[in-house]
């Protein structure tokens, strides 16, 4: 576990912009799933856009915080 921890220091990110990172890429998928899924004619569940502008609001939280 060190280990790891060592080389994301050593890359410059911290556990915290992984997270942020991971949640802006969530957000990025379930928005194109929400844009191409009516033109291949399949209905888009509203929780998918749902869960999108949610992870958007957390890590937009994060980074006014910061």
């Amino acid at each position: 576990m060190e280990e790891i921890k060592e080389d994301l220091a050593s890359e410059g990110l911290s556990p915290r912009k992984l997270v942020i990172l991971a949640l802006y890429g969530i957000a990025l998928a379930m928005g194109v799933v929400a844009i191409i899924m009516p033109m291949i004619g399949q209905p888009v569940d509203q929780s998918i856009i749902g869960i999108a502008l949610a992870c958007l609001g957390i890590a937009g939280l994060d980074q006014i915080t910061d």
